[in-house]
């Protein structure tokens, strides 16, 4: 490996490898990249969780929606979901199936069909927006971390130059030997910024775009069940 040590004016030797440059820094260019560096680890544990989340909700939907278009009866589907619920599209069906079997006991009018689809429908909402909610935790933080991380590496950078300059002025010496050292650190904390933000910015947005075509596919199917559902009051009705 090559090496990255040189010596300055007086002969100390200057590690200029990013661990070497870690070291040597001040403690606030220090504390700055150790931030940096959580934030960004923290991000990627968010952007794989996410991912991995997104991917699993849309295969379960893509089951149970071949499930429930393939004609079998939703009381029957309902049993054998109420006990195993692990998706929001599930628990969105489950959810309007429990309030459909308890508000449909005897009830027939036209009166009572309007207010049974608005209690079915407002659950069906509740749900979603629940599970959206759940779905959604901590992608704000990606946000956060691409609007902020390069400010903090800013910061790092202003506080390293700032350095470089206390050394000329200690020293009454320009040459690159004396400002390398603090160059360093506030290039270094510029880099950390930006890998931090940079990945965290396009899973942001990636995992909005999802979110969002995910949220339409529960409403999608929450208008279809509300269909289905506004039939058989139609069926009831007319045997009533």
């Amino acid at each position: 490996m090559e090496d990255q040590t040189v010596e300055d004016l007086g002969g100390t030797v200057v590690d200029f490898s990013v661990w070497g440059m870690i070291a040597s820094a001040d403690i606030v260019v220090q504390a700055v990249i150790v931030m940096l560096i959580a934030a960004s680890f923290w991000g990627w544990a968010i952007i794989f969780e996410k991912v991995i989340r997104m991917r699993r909700v849309n295969e379960e939907a893509d089951r149970f929606e071949e499930t429930f278009w393939s004609g079998n009866s939703l009381e029957d589907l309902y049993d054998g979901l109420r006990q195993r619920v692990e998706h929001p599209m599930a628990l969105v069906f489950t959810a309007a199936m429990r309030e459909w079997q308890k508000s449909m006991a005897g009830r027939g009018t036209i009166s009572d069909k309007i207010s049974v689809q608005d209690r079915i429908g407002k659950v069906m909402r509740v749900t979603i927006h629940r599970e959206m909610e759940r779905l959604e935790s901590q992608v704000s933080f990606l946000a956060t971390i691409g609007s902020t991380a390069p400010f903090v590496g800013l910061f790092g950078t202003v506080w390293g130059i700032m350095n470089s300059f206390q050394a000329i002025a200690l020293t009454s010496n320009t040459s690159l030997a004396v400002v390398a050292p603090g160059i360093a650190e506030a290039l270094l904390a510029t880099a950390l910024g930006l890998v931090a933000a940079i990945p965290a910015v396009m899973a942001y947005n990636k995992l909005s775009t999802d979110l969002a075509r995910y949220a339409g596919r529960l409403e999608g199917f929450a208008d279809e069940f509300a269909a289905i559902i506004s039939r058989q009051l139609d069926e009831k009705a007319e045997k009533v």
